[in-house]
């Protein structure tokens, strides 16, 4: 048996003023096209766990709808995608079942809406596929294919995590590749739809099995960058310092999404910086209290955090990690105001990178039902807007082309290449003042302790 295991990605901007900003403002929309290019470590663990009966192959598909016909010639093939392009996915899907070839599908869009997937697709894999990928694969094999797999019941233990198949990447074309150290979250934030979306329990993954899939890697890529492609790599402190002593010989460079309580930890955060660590992306959301109450629901963590941040990201910053800081844009209790607010506090904290994205209502979200449930979606199924860029909601304090000009404005502002250069010259020269210090700090040490 051929099984394909395809990867539906691309640049994730739909509008089109938007996307050509970005292609003379550096930096707008580059981190989503970082995530678009991420090849899916999902598909890739799932073919580790595939039987060597099974022939398997590996395919990125930026642009389904650019295919003058179908790639290669499979028995079955299993579809991942955005939810922004889950719709591609579809037609792509229908295209094979047309030419006789069985489709499975997966993931957090088809999670959220099987009944919708399972109208292009012959059987739908929900929650973690890792436990229930085998099971598909012999009914398959079997000719007693069920329409669903349903997994969302289920735990994973990530004891038995599979390695993936990175043999399989055209490693070349890739600038880093995805490590995952642990799942989940143990907050809850109104608009997420990450991992947390497939099983809420929050796990981490045993170092040793971390430590053999970065080697792995190596074995391909002998000086890979790797992004662990986590929610919230440090949650666990515990199992973040485990990790970060084993990463210390393997002579990494690596980045990863973690949140402001990691400038607690300064002794943390100086180990992070020695064993590789360039960039950690922070969620910040809003500056201001207005943007941030009620938004995470088990809590409200996010707003307790608040008044320290601007310290925060000058304690992670002062150990030589970059920190990348995420707002959003549009979230209840902002107004117009909310865009000079982030402006103003990415000037005056000094962040060396910045994100912004629209608040998005996405299917597996507790921020889409609230929404749907007050009739403030624009259009309930145009998946095609879920792209962190685009507005499909109706603002609470602001119209829908107050929040899209604001964004646009900001978008300008941010990512104008004087300041992005300004706040980089910033953290450079704060290095070197650090530095300064720590070189004539020393032989005052040294003289305490011959005095001693």
């Amino acid at each position: 048996m051929k099984l394909a295991l395809l990867a539906i990605s691309g640049v994730r901007c739909r509008n089109e003023e938007l996307l050509a900003m970005g292609l003379t403002l550096p930096g707008f929309v580059e981190r989503s096209k970082v995530i678009a290019s991420l090849p899916s470590l999902g598909l890739l663990t799932l073919a580790g766990m595939t039987p060597e009966a099974i022939e398997v192959s590996y395919l990125e598909i930026p642009a389904p709808g650019a295919l003058t016909e179908l790639p290669g010639h499979f028995d079955a093939v299993a579809i991942s995608s955005f939810t922004a392009q889950i719709k591609e996915a579809f037609q792509l899907a229908d295209r094979y079942r047309a030419a006789g070839v069985t489709v499975l599908m997966g993931g957090l869009h088809v999670t959220a809406r099987p009944e919708e997937a399972l109208q292009h697709a012959d059987s739908v894999l929900l929650g973690e596929g890792e436990s229930l990928w085998p099971q598909m694969l012999a009914d398959l094999q079997a000719n007693r294919l069920q329409p669903r797999y349903d997994a969302r019941a289920r735990n994973f233990d990530f004891a038995d995590a599979p390695m993936p198949r990175f043999e399989l990447l055209d490693i070349p074309q890739y600038n880093r590749l995805t490590v995952q150290t642990q799942r989940g979250c143990p907050f809850n934030c109104d608009f997420c739809g990450a991992s947390i979306r497939l099983n809420p329990r929050f796990k981490t993954k045993p170092v040793p099995r971390v430590i053999a899939e970065i080697r792995r890697i190596k074995e391909l890529w002998p000086h890979p960058f790797i992004e662990f492609a986590d929610d919230n790599t440090f949650a666990d402190k515990a199992h973040g310092r485990e990790l970060v002593r084993a990463l210390l010989p393997e002579g990494l460079r690596w980045f990863t999404e973690t949140d402001i309580s990691i400038a607690r930890d300064p002794e943390l955060l100086a180990m992070m910086k020695d064993a590789g660590c360039a960039q950690i992306l922070v969620g910040l959301e809003s500056p201001t209290a207005s943007g941030l109450d009620g938004l995470e629901h088990k809590a409200n963590w996010k707003l307790k955090q608040r008044e320290g941040y601007a310290r925060a990201i000058e304690t992670i910053q002062d150990a030589g990690i970059t920190v990348n800081g995420c707002f959003v844009l549009g979230l209840d209790g902002q107004d117009a105001t909310s865009f000079d607010a982030v402006f103003d506090f990415v000037r005056q904290s000094g962040l060396y990178e910045v994100q912004i994205t629209v608040m998005t209502a996405f299917p597996n979200a507790p921020l889409y039902d609230r929404l749907a449930a007050a009739g403030r979606l624009l259009e309930p199924a145009a998946w095609e807007t879920c792209t962190l860029f685009d507005v499909n909601y109706v603002p609470e304090k602001m119209s829908v082309t107050e929040l899209e000009l604001g964004f646009r404005g900001l978008a300008r502002q941010i990512y104008e290449t004087e300041f992005i250069e300004a706040r980089r010259r910033r953290f450079f020269e704060r290095q070197s003042t650090l530095r300064r210090a720590r070189v004539q700090a020393a032989p005052a040490a040294d003289l305490s302790l011959h005095q001693a």
